[in-house]
This record gives structure tokens, sequence and C-alpha cells, in this order.
């Protein structure tokens, strides 16, 4: 039977940000101890007067409990509840000590004054225009998210994008959600379409609606760009639309049009007689892709055709000059690598660790340099562009950087407008790049510029729509040098030997190896069970790999998994190397994380305000309650995170294969268990292993391994990129 209880907070002990799940500690009248209230509870602050109705219920620990079913809040009406409230993090830069010394001022008045004559705080020490400024500008936002949360909270949405709501539409929340909630889907990152149909069948949308069908196809199509397609074909689209909304094809067919009449997507006609396109001749894409996929045609062919900016010079003599300069002897195929960049526009060298891909590059740029001061070095992430620097002496900077992009200023400043000023080009990692930011990368290239692809092609595509690099080889149309000998001193690493192996599908050696062995630096921990596995993993971090190696557990060893879920999924992997490697109490919690400093943690989405870009990892370093801030360091750069913005990061002890790209670690540890087999795939163990720069341990079964390296049918990615490259090819000669 439901009862009514009414009292104040005076504590929280805990909170779910997303869930808005809380526990309090609830002052009431007429009892002694404080009362447990367990319920959702929107943005929950100390001293807040809760008029609730629920249930009592006896937890078998915790002892006598209200379970919430509804609430009211109150502003508190006592001087102590006041201070609590106003010193509890609900208004940023307003802690408890100012708190303190505005209520010491204005006692039992001072919400009022806060709400009706709010210069006065001027009279309290250390309060200048500027906080007062702020101060009534939280206290109004506090009051209209209140009412917005009230409002979604009534249509299934919790509390912490009941926040991301109101920071993107403000007062227009209400008014915006009501006329198209379907919008959330799009402008909100982390509220997708399944919570925006959700909020849509509560305010009595129909389930056949023009606005809900058009609103899914564009959602399933940027389902599908995140599985890495830049287009679908028009009948599996249809099909896969029908059977997501619940409704027959005809109405999908009709959204398509209206969709394709407003441009928000492409249908293009696909030429039959392409074996692969024979049961679709339609493909769709978002409007974005098509651009970005015509565009990086239509920036090579111009590349192609526009004769360079720096002199030409005799290709045998300076093959000759760099290897007398760096006291080497190059292989034939470096040789053939240098020719080609001396003498094309555009070229692509490919190769495996250890085949001198960073010996040749310096080589190339230790001649060009005898041309041109403008050469410029870039890589897709931080990591790999700090490595290049590392290895090459110059400069090397990320292709955001790059590109200068500011949110502020509207996007990618270095454009075919403002293009870069640079003779020489050299891209690493380039199998990393996507379609939309090759797009932006050759946009901004000048005509006469000369363009060199540094990547290894099998490792996994990348992340983001498309398979740029891949494409551009396979379309013929500009010199590809494939790096294929491994040299010497890179012949006695167990590292780059089996990573080779396992890339030409024949299984490495899987013995323990000799721990005495100082150039032993391949390990394979055979075990079946991945309850096992796991207690290895967090072993081996914790214990074993430190002792041994003296890495840093934190720091220097990274886990790859190829899953997110499951025993060994990251999810699990983070929840049990957080216990074993940062313990506490406390933290912020968000979703099933829990964030506390000095977590390892990791962007997943691109924060062009922030500049810190999806797969970055960093170190909690700060929690503040009164600011609802955490700050992260990203390799020395502190990063403040309000606490709304958190589905922005997770824990990063281990992190996904595909996110590791770019990226090298001192210690990679990788599980591969029969129950990844959706995922076993040759290039995913490929491109793990070769993230391991000193040590790595694989731990699982010697089935699953010979699963993923006899497993080469890589997944196929709808582009048309490399049949627009050969039909530009085409048009040149």
């Amino acid at each position: 039977m439901d009862s009514n209880l009414s009292g104040q907070i005076e504590r929280i002990t805990y909170t779910n940000e997303e869930s808005g799940f809380t526990i309090a500690r609830v002052k009431v009248r007429g009892r002694h101890d404080l009362v447990t209230v367990v319920g959702t509870l929107m943005a929950p602050m100390p001293g807040e007067i809760l008029d609730m109705r629920g249930q009592w219920s006896l937890h078998p620990r915790f002892g006598e409990q209200f379970k919430v079913s509804e609430y009211r809040t109150k502003v508190p009406a006592t001087v102590a509840g006041i201070r609590n409230y106003l010193g509890s993090g609900m208004i940023k830069g307003l802690g408890p000590v100012m708190a303190g010394r505005i209520v010491d001022r204005f006692g039992i008045k001072t919400l009022e004054v806060i709400e009706n004559d709010i210069r006065r705080l001027a009279e309290v020490q250390g309060i200048g225009s500027k906080r007062i400024t702020r101060i009534g500008a939280a206290w109004q936002s506090q009051r209209e998210i209140r009412d917005v949360m009230l409002f979604l909270q009534g249509h299934g949405v919790s509390s912490g994008y009941a926040a991301k709501i109101f920071k993107q539409y403000a007062q227009r929340s209400i008014a915006v959600v009501k006329e198209n909630p379907y919008r959330l889907a799009t402008d909100i990152f982390g509220i997708g379409f399944v919570t925006a149909d959700r909020i849509a069948d509560k305010l009595g949308f129909a389930k056949n609606s023009a606005v809900r069908i058009q609103a899914g196809i564009l959602y399933v199509l940027q389902q599908l760009s995140d599985e890495g397609h830049v287009y679908y074909p028009y009948g599996q689209l249809v099909e896969k639309s029908s059977q997501i909304l619940g409704v027959d094809g005809q109405p999908v067919v009709r959204a398509l049009a209206k969709l394709a009449a407003e441009r928000k997507i492409i249908i293009e006609n696909i030429d039959e007689t392409v074996e692969d396109f024979k049961e679709n001749s339609k493909a769709i894409f978002l409007a974005k892709y098509h651009l970005c996929e015509t565009g990086i045609a239509r920036s090579l062919k111009k590349l192609l055709e526009t004769p360079r900016s720096i002199r030409e010079i005799h290709t045998e003599k300076a093959v000759d000059w760099v290897q007398r300069q760096l006291a080497i002897t190059l292989a034939e195929n470096q040789i053939r690598a240098i020719h080609q960049a001396m003498e094309h526009k555009v070229m692509v060298i490919t190769g495996g660790p250890g085949t001198g891909k960073t010996t040749i590059i310096n080589a190339v740029l230790k001649i060009f340099s005898r041309l041109t001061p403008r050469i410029l070095l870039a890589a897709p992430t931080g990591r790999a562009a700090k490595r290049m620097n590392e290895a090459t002496g110059f400069e090397a900077v990320t292709i955001h950087r790059l590109l200068e992009y500011s949110l502020q200023k509207g996007g990618f400043q270095r454009n075919a407008e403002r293009p870069l000023k640079c003779d020489v080009l050299i891209i690493d990692e380039a199998s990393m790049i996507d379609t939309i930011l090759m797009y932006h990368l050759l946009k901004a290239v000048a005509a006469t510029a000369t363009l060199i692809l540094v990547g290894d092609i099998h490792q996994l595509p990348s992340v983001g729509a498309g398979n740029v690099l891949n494409d551009i080889i396979s379309s013929a149309v500009v010199p590809v040098v494939t790096l294929d000998r491994i040299f010497r001193q890179a012949k006695t690493s167990r590292i780059v030997v089996n990573a080779h192996k396992i890339n030409q599908g024949i299984m490495p050696a899987l013995d323990t190896g000799d721990d005495a062995d100082p150039h032993n630096d391949f390990y394979f921990i055979e075990q079946d069970d991945s309850d096992r596995v796991l207690d290895i993993i967090v072993e081996l971090c914790g214990k074993r790999i430190p002792r041994r190696f003296g890495f840093d557990p934190v720091e220097d060893i990274q886990v790859l998994t190829p899953m997110h879920r499951g025993v060994v999924g990251a999810g699990n992997l983070n929840r049990q190397l957080q216990q074993a490697l940062n313990p506490g109490e406390g933290g912020i919690s968000r979703a099933e994380q829990t964030f506390r400093v000095n977590d390892k943690v990791m962007q997943v989405r691109n924060n062009y305000e922030r500049e810190i870009f999806n797969g970055d990892i960093g170190r909690i370093t700060a929690i503040s309650w009164p600011e609802r801030q955490i700050v992260i360091n990203f390799d020395g750069r502190p990063v403040d995170y309000d606490f709304s913005d958190l589905d922005e990061i997770v824990a990063a002890y281990a992190v996904s294969v595909h996110k590791s790209q770019g990226s090298e670690y001192p210690a990679v540890i990788i599980p591969v268990v029969t129950q990844h087999y959706i995922l076993l795939q040759r290039n995913l163990i490929y491109t793990a292993v070769t993230r391991g720069k000193k040590l790595v341990v694989i731990v699982g079964s010697k089935k699953a391994m010979a699963m993923a390296i006899h497993n080469n049918k890589t997944r196929q990615r709808f582009t048309r990129l490399r049949y627009r490259l050969q039909a530009e090819g085409q048009e040149l000669d």
C-alpha cells in the first residue's frame, strides 16, 4: 500500500546521472534517525524538500527504506537547509564556504534575495558582479531544467539525457520535443532513435507517420555508416528499415522518395554489369557521404593532372646520395618507393611491421628537404603523429590540427579556398582515415603538391565509414609500393615475425617461450575457460608483467579485446581491472560505469570543441562536485568535462582492437576465446598484435586463434570510391 512521506535531503549516498536512480538520506519531522529513500530522483540536491509517494520496504542488509514512486520538490525552508542546498553543487562555482557566507548574510530570506533581488549578493565578501551574473544564470537554468526534466521524465527520459536536451534547446526544449521528438536522435549524442521513438509513442505519434519513418530510415543509414558502409543497396535498405520500424515496405519507399527530394539522401543508379551489384541497381547514401566520396575522387583527379610545384631531379643520383647520407643500403622495393615518390604526384607505401616504412619516409624526407622547405607530416591520431615525429625528427600533427579545425569558426579552416602551404604532404597510418576525413584532407591539398600515403592495408579498416586506402590501392590509379621484406633487426622480434605469419594465414609458434631469452617478446598462455582468462589477465596486469618487465600497470599495459560484451569483453574487463588497479569508494557513476580519480579513460567520439578525438586516452586527475566536473589529463593537457558529458568517455584499462588503431603500447594483452567467434578475423588479430612495441601476451585457446587466423573473409563495406576513381582515371587517359 502506498504511503506519503515529506522530508529534507540531508545527503546523497549514491546517484546515477543517466538513470536518475538515487539513494538519499532524508530528515523527516518526528523521526530521530534519517530515513533512507531510494528511487528515480532528478538531479537531487542536499537541502531540497521532497513530498513523496511510495512504499516502505525492509532491505536484508540496509534495513528500512522508502521506495519512491512519485514526488514533488520544494525549496528548503530552514537556514540549515538553504545552506546545504546552495552549497551542494547545484550552481557552478558556489561551494559550501561561499554558500555559508551568503546564508549568514541573508538567513531565511536567501532564496528570496537570489530570486528577486540578486544584485544584493554584492553585500557578501568575495562576490563580485561576474559571480553574481554567473549565479543568476545558473539559478535560472536550474529552475528551467527542472521543468524540462519533469516533462521528459513523464515520457521515459532519464535525468542525464534531460540535461543534454536542455543544453541543446534551452527554453525551447519542451516545444521541440513535442513538435518532433525524432530530432533528439540526430541533434544529441547518446539519444538514439529507439529513445526518441519511445518518447514519440508517448506523445501520440502514429507508428506509420511519415515523420517517424523518415527519421527511422536516417537512423538505419547512420547505423550502417557506423558499421563502415558509405551507402546501402536500395532493396536491402527497404527490407531492413521495414523490419526495424515494424511497417511494410510501401511507406518506406514513399519516405525514401521524400528524403531524396529534400536532398537528405542521394539515390544513385549503379551499373548492373558490375558483378557486385547485380541484385541492387540503386545505392542509397546519406547526403554527406555522397558529397565526400565524390569529392575524394574529384580531388585526387585534380592532384594527378596538375604539374608538381617542385623541380624534377635525377632519381638514381638521389637514391645513391640518400643511401650515403643515411649510411644504409636500401632494398629493391625501397628504392622503387623512392622512384615513385620522386616521379609521381600521388603514391601509396604499404607494408607490415619491420618492413622499412619509417626508413623510406626518412629517405624521402631527406631528398625532398633539399628541394623545398614546405613539407608537412600528419597522422589521424595524436599518438600516431607523436610516433611519426620521434621517428623522423620532423614536426608531425594530427590531421584535424593540420586542417585547423575550429568549432567556433565553423569547421576545418584549411580547404580549397585556403589550402595547406606545402609542396609535399606525407600521411602516416592512412588505413585509419575514413571517407569524411579524407574528403576534407584532399580538399585542402594544393593541386601542385605531392601526396604520399603510408599505411598497412592488412590492419582493420577505419572506424568511420569507408575503406579509403584499400579503395585507392585497388583502383590502380596511383602507384603503390608494397614492402614485404622483414629486415634483419626486426627478425629478432617474435612480435614482428608472428605478425607476418598471422597475416599470411600461418599459425605462429604458440609455445610459452623462454623467459630467459632477452628477445622473447611474444607469449601465449593457453586457457579455454573465459572466467580463468579473465583472472589471468587481471593477474598479468596487476602483478606478473610489472614484476617481470617493470612496466607500469596502467600507463604501459593495454588490454585489447575483440568485443565489448561477455566475460572478457571490454565492459567486464574494465570493471575487474579498475577494481584491481584503482580500487576505492566514491567517484561519479554514469550508466554502468563509476569513474574515480586516476582512472584510465578513453574518448569515444570526436569533440572538436575540446580538441579531443575518438580513441584518445587520458587519466582522470580530479572530480569536483561543486563544479559538477571532472578533469582528464590527455598527454599533459587538462580538459574539463561536465558530469552531463560523461557519456563521451569510457574506462580504458581494456579497449576494443578497433579503438587501438594508430596507437602503440609498450605491452599488450589480448584475450582470444571462442565466445568471440563472430569477430574472430585475421586482420583483427594482426592489428592487435602489431600494437605491442615490447611485449605481446595472448591469453586464450588455440582453437580460437586458429579460427581467427584462417578467417580472412573481412566484412564487406559498401563503398563506390574504387569505381569513381577508375572512372576519373579513364578520363585522364
